[in-house]
């Protein structure tokens, strides 16, 4: 009960902390260019608290699931007055700046963020950083099928040449159920392969079957566990398996999956000791909601070098980080509208209350940051895309009425913001319903 409210208290700071920042990018453009903003609100509904300043209404209403900045005359549908403090009696130039200030405030607010995490805590995975060696490959898996070995290296995936594993995973998690072209170097030989990723955890993100050499340490140990009950601890290695190396945790896995339910002796090595622990896995849920397998009831984390970084190099960093993952974010809304992956990969706010649960729980508060800035830029993306009454079907508009020179008919202005309302209701009931259908199964088994 103490995550879930952990969980709650985490996203309750991030998304308000988010939404702030986001409408106070409005409101501050809006008041340079002399709009008037008769409401600053944080949440939608009723209002509960707040107070009065000039002509604005700083405000917190009921529902917590945005907020928003009512600036006077800026909705089309109303009747103008020709006050000149009218949003819609500004320029198109004025009302563009103003609607691209709270996505701005988003993406600028995640290149800080993650600058200031660099310059103090850059801490990453050592094996992204290395070249996509294979080490093993899953039984019956997409590498499998197409024949591919442990020792492979992928020399090509969708025109990157020689990819890290940080370049190819993303490659492979949006291609589920969908071709994926792959050149592979075996010795002297090279020649290509069309590998299909599996949907696999309740997200359905593609998976390809294939395992980076990683070494095994042990994350969070789950309680009532054979790991817990056998004094498994947080950052314990493991080492071998009755007495075979363990070269990555999903070689650990497989291994598992052989001796079933049969008692296992690990090798640890903690503080630089050498520990001895024996018991025995259990078949238990996995993520994926059709997958059991045997477990010893720990998360695996990775191996990660940690360093510190100048300002200019966190800087440069950060910027380079926040264009690949909004491109990332692009690609996955595009995939989304063709139909190539699946809606269960976009999370909603039990997603996201579960992640910043789990950050919060994590050593330090770089872990937090790192979130807060993914969600701020993640945030900032999806209010540019170009869908009315989002800040980018504004800017969309004014653009189009640039072109025309004139303005857009009313009426044409209404019936699309109605249709526009419908599908963001959808959308907005689907995300829900998969982070419900994504929870309630694990939340089921933890019932008495």
């Amino acid at each position: 009960m103490s995550d879930f409210f952990i969980s709650v208290a985490a996203v309750a700071v991030v998304l308000g902390f988010m939404i702030l920042i986001h409408e106070f990018g409005h409101y501050a453009v809006a008041k340079l260019l002399k709009v008037r903003v008769e409401v600053f609100s944080i949440g939608f509904g009723k209002r509960l608290l707040g107070f009065r300043k000039g002509d604005t209404d700083y405000r917190i209403s009921a529902i917590p699931l945005g907020g928003y900045v009512k600036m006077s005359g800026e909705n089309p549908m109303d009747e103008r007055t020709g006050d000149p403090a009218e949003f819609m009696s500004h320029s198109r130039w004025h009302r563009f700046l103003i609607a691209i200030a709270g996505p701005s405030m988003n993406i600028l607010l995640a290149i800080f963020l993650l600058t200031v995490v660099y310059m103090v805590h850059y801490e990453y995975p050592v094996f992204l950083d290395k070249p996509a060696v294979i080490e093993g490959v899953k039984h019956d898996s997409a590498a499998a099928q197409a024949g591919l070995q442990p020792g492979d290296r992928i020399v090509k995936v969708d025109n990157i040449d020689n990819p890290t594993w940080e370049q190819l995973q993303p490659r492979v998690w949006l291609s589920a159920n969908q071709p994926l072209t792959v050149t592979i170097q075996r010795g002297n030989q090279t020649f290509q392969k069309t590998i299909v990723p599996q949907p696999v955890t309740t997200s359905e993100v593609g998976s390809a079957g294939w395992y980076p050499g990683e070494p095994v340490v042990v994350g969070r140990v789950e309680s009532g566990t054979p790991a817990a009950k056998a004094g498994i601890k947080e950052d314990d290695r493991i080492v071998a398996l009755d007495g075979q190396p363990l070269p990555s945790i999903e070689s650990m896995i497989e291994r598992l999956q052989q001796t079933k339910d049969k008692p296992v002796d690990l090798t640890v090595i903690r503080h630089g000791q050498n520990l001895s622990f024996r018991m025995t896995p259990v078949l238990s849920k996995t993520e994926d909601p059709k997958e059991q397998r045997y477990r010893l009831g720990f998360l695996n984390k990775s191996e990660t070098k940690v360093t510190t970084l100048p300002f200019a190099q966190a800087f440069s960093l950060s910027l380079v980080q926040n264009k690949k993952y909004s491109l990332l974010i692009l690609e996955l809304a595009k995939k989304l509208v063709q139909g190539k992956v699946s809606p269960r990969m976009v999370s909603g706010p039990i997603g996201i209350a579960q992640d910043a649960g789990y950050a919060a729980q994590q050593k330090g508060w770089s872990p937090l940051m790192e979130l807060t800035a993914g969600i701020s830029l993640n945030l900032g993306i999806f209010n540019l895309l170009p869908i009315p009454i989002l800040d980018g079907g504004v800017i969309l508009f004014l653009l189009i009425e640039g072109l025309m020179r004139r303005d857009v008919s009313l009426r044409i202005k209404e019936r699309v913001y109605q249709a526009a309302f419908v599908f963001l209701v959808l959308f907005a009931v689907m995300v829900i319903y998969n982070d419900l259908m994504k929870t309630l199964p694990g939340l089921m088994d933890r019932l008495p």
